[in-house]
């Protein structure tokens, strides 16, 4: 098989064989330590600007199908894995991992220690890197890894957002998630008496599909807007809701999307996953800061400190919100800040790293997630988040 290439910005370098597309392909490299769900992480348009390794050894071996994609196309700059099987067992594939690659002319690379590889970027942080097929020169390889762009302060998601708003309408069908009343809106039994759809407005930062297929299944109307849709704009649709979407990059690369927040904040009930999280930190005054070497997985730990419960949760973040306390060790109690706009409560703590993953603004209806409770791939642990968001705007009509 034709060779690769991988080379890190800090001198590493980590040969291996050709996967996919034949080319040469720099981003940011990261790790994702989710066993299956390859698909939907390839599509999830978080991923802009990121070469993916996957921690398990085998990946591929269920292949390809068409209903599992989480957006229009694939956004990972390139993908890494020990062993990609040229086999797909189940009977909705349309692919193998490697055709699909080919397909959506994403350069890989496998037969390299991942192992390895994950344990340098725990060690060393993430980095920017090179996967070539055609310039074998470890030197020259290095050297472009470290002359690429850097995340930081880049506009990704006016790169992966939709150009015009859309309605949705599709939810969840028979792969609902059914979170056993743990939610407030399914406690109160006010779910079911709602007969007219709460008009939601999502903004697109590189809105995962799921995402909106959960919102409708809680009763949702959707129209999905472009991440610089002004506030204004928003405002005239009549929303019930705005939904704060997950998205690539840094948060203050962003400043209009910040912009629009902080004239919606109070005026409307917000509910933020992820990027739409660090954004709706950055408007109560908060600061953001780049993780070692993030959050990429389906299997990571959050407290909600509410409650107690541990819920295992889907997660694909670089940057985190900062609270001034600091969170290690993790609180006793749920932890209280002033900000620019109020008072602001940490609802879920991360027992990874103590970072914050859960903020409700308790003098505002907003509220926010750094996980990803859609899921997909990854537990439906969190599915009642979207409850919550339900209940918020029934409380706003009351």
């Amino acid at each position: 098989m034709k060779k690769a290439v991988l080379a890190l910005a800090d001198g590493t370098v980590f040969e291996g064989r050709a996967l996919g597309y034949e080319g040469e392909t720099v981003g940011e490299v990261v790790f994702n330590t989710a066993m299956t769900g390859y698909q939907e992480i390839l599509t999830d348009p978080s991923y802009k600007g990121q070469i993916i390794t996957m921690t398990c050894p085998h990946i591929g071996n269920y292949g390809v199908a068409p209903e599992d994609v989480e957006s229009r196309r694939v956004w990972g700059e390139g993908f890494i894995v020990h062993e990609a099987s040229v086999l797909a067992s189940n009977w909705r594939s349309r692919l193998t991992l490697p055709e699909y690659l080919q397909e959506a002319r994403v350069v890989g690379i496998e037969g390299i220690d991942t192992r390895s590889l994950t344990r340098h970027l725990r060690e060393h942080g993430s980095q920017l890197g090179v996967i070539s097929h055609l310039d074998l020169d470890p030197r020259r390889a290095v050297a472009k890894a470290r002359t690429a762009p850097s995340l930081i302060g880049r506009d990704l998601a006016a790169e992966v957002t939709c150009r015009q708003p859309y309605e949705w309408t599709e939810g969840s069908g028979s792969w609902a998630p059914h979170p056993a009343g743990n939610g407030a809106a399914a406690k109160s039994g006010r779910m079911a008496e709602r007969r007219t759809p709460w008009r939601v407005v999502v903004y697109d930062f590189g809105v995962k599909r799921n995402i909106l297929r959960r919102l409708v299944d809680v009763g949702c109307a959707v129209t999905v807007v472009p991440a610089s849709t002004p506030a204004q704009a928003v405002l005239a649709m009549k929303p019930d809701g705005v939904v704060l979407s997950n998205g690539p990059g840094d948060p203050e690369g962003v400043p209009y999307a910040i912009q629009a927040v902080g004239h919606l904040l109070g005026r409307v009930p917000l509910f933020g996953i992820c990027l739409g999280h660090q954004l709706l930190g950055l408007t109560l005054g908060l600061r953001t800061y780049k993780l070692k070497f993030g959050h990429h997985g389906a299997n990571h730990p959050v407290m909600d400190l509410r409650t107690k419960k541990v819920e295992i949760t889907s997660q694909n973040h670089n940057f985190a919100v900062r609270i001034p306390q600091g969170l290690n060790p993790v609180p006793a109690q749920p932890l209280i800040a002033e900000t620019t706009h109020g008072r602001v409560e940490v609802t879920h703590v991360s027992l990874n790293d103590h970072s914050v993953e859960g903020l409700v603004c308790l003098d505002q209806p907003a509220f926010s997630v750094q996980y990803h409770p859609e899921a997909s791939p990854g537990p439906h642990d969190s599915a009642y988040v979207f409850e919550e968001f339900a209940h918020l705007m029934e409380k706003g009509h009351a």
